[in-house]
């Protein structure tokens, strides 16, 4: 695929990229670069491979749910400036 000028502007433009003149032209021989190595790959023989979404055997990897005892609520509010009987009380931040 031959990367033109015109082509340039109109990616530029759906990338909201201002391109100078030079710019433009460095970035065509870039383009072309990345479409001619993409129609190298197109000619790789992938018969018989597998599709995957990544290249390594992603595993997502958790723990067992347990139920724990958790800070006593008094101890952690003791120390609180301004405070309810459960809650840390603070400035309104939003109007």
């Amino acid at each position: 695929m031959k990367i033109t000028e015109e082509l340039v502007d109109y990616i530029s433009i759906l990338s909201r990229l201002k391109l100078e003149p030079e710019e433009r032209a460095a970035m065509a021989g870039e383009l072309e670069k990345i479409v001619s190595y993409m129609d190298t790959l197109a000619q790789v023989d992938t018969q018989g491979v597998e599709p995957m979404s990544h290249v390594l055997s992603a595993v997502n990897v958790t723990r067992p749910d347990t139920v724990e005892p958790s800070f006593d609520r008094e101890a952690l509010l003791r120390g609180a400036p301004a405070r309810d009987s459960e809650t840390f009380l603070v400035p309104k931040a939003v109007e």
